[in-house]
């Protein structure tokens, strides 16, 4: 993600934190600028924390006082390493300077380092867990909205080729999240939100968990909001050469869940695609094959 001078940190001290500095902590996490630009008082109102919780969480993370984040953070902003409109500035400069195709290289090379980290134990024990709970789920309800949305629809519609059992909870008419009220413990929720994270996505996610309903997270950070909701979570990396991040990772999980559920299902599955694909043809959805 994005984060500021302090993410690392942060992130690492999480666990150990108690649920007030976990809330101040959040708010540096998900609101760089705002630490940056907004006095230490009005931080803390926003967080829904006393002011003396920035300090003590300033103490806890090594630093003799708030100012001293604030100061980190403007230095960020200062040197346009800060959000989007930062990463922009230091893009068009590189693109400038290395050229068009020094930058697609990096961004390549990044996607694949991130990909490869998909293949490290611990995330291997995550996507398979996750899966033999989404195959075992009554109905998958699967939620990503904005840049996110690509990786939920594309777990959806590659479900929907072997059954009916995932529903999109998609935006249309304002009406996105209404579905899910019909949700049960026997359901699983699939979202994916990054930072900055889809107010919808969480507060989606919120009403599930409420009800009984497991999610499984997508998401970029052990402390982001949603895995803080999550029954299962997989992270992935987002940080890319570009000032846009990356959302490749997701739709590689996305992939990999739907390849590990679909194959769960063994000769239904393969029943089912026969079934699909006459439909399609049927309709005349695809070009014909080469040679057919």
């Amino acid at each position: 993600m994005d984060g500021g001078p302090l993410t690392q940190p942060i992130v690492e001290a999480f666990e150990g934190l108690s649920p007030q500095l976990q809330t101040a902590a959040r708010f540096v996490l998900e609101r760089p600028d705002d630490v940056a630009l907004l006095s230490m008082r009005e931080q803390a109102r926003r967080a829904g924390v006393p002011a003396a919780t920035m300090t003590r969480l300033a103490k806890r993370l090594g630093l003799e006082g708030y100012d001293e984040v604030r100061a980190l953070y403007a230095g960020a902003v200062r040197d346009g390493t800060l959000g989007f409109a930062g990463k922009a500035g230091r893009q068009v400069e590189v693109q400038k300077l290395r050229g068009d195709k020094a930058l697609a290289a990096e961004m390549v090379q990044t996607l694949s380092r991130q990909i490869g980290r998909l293949a490290e134990p611990v995330t291997l024990q995550r996507l398979t867990d996750a899966a033999e709970r989404l195959h075992r789920a009554r109905r998958i309800y699967c939620l990503g909205l904005r840049s996110c949305h690509a990786a939920a629809w594309h777990f959806h519609y590659t479900l929907s080729l072997l059954s009916g059992n995932t529903v999109m909870l998609d935006d249309a008419g304002g009406t996105g999240l209404d579905a899910i009220r019909g949700a049960v413990a026997r359901d699983v929720l699939l979202a994916a939100s990054v930072e900055p994270y889809a107010s919808a996505t969480i507060e989606g996610a919120r009403y599930a968990a409420k009800n009984g309903v497991p999610v499984v997270a997508i998401t970029d950070s052990e402390v982001s909001p949603l895995a803080q909701i999550a029954t299962a979570t997989i992270l992935v990396q987002t940080d890319s050469p570009s000032f846009f991040h990356t959302m490749t990772p997701l739709l590689a999980v996305s992939e990999i869940l739907a390849a590990l559920v679909a194959g769960r299902s063994g000769e239904k599955a393969t029943a089912a695609l026969a079934r699909t694909e006459a439909q399609l043809t049927a309709f005349g959805v695809h070009l014909p094959r080469r040679g057919r």
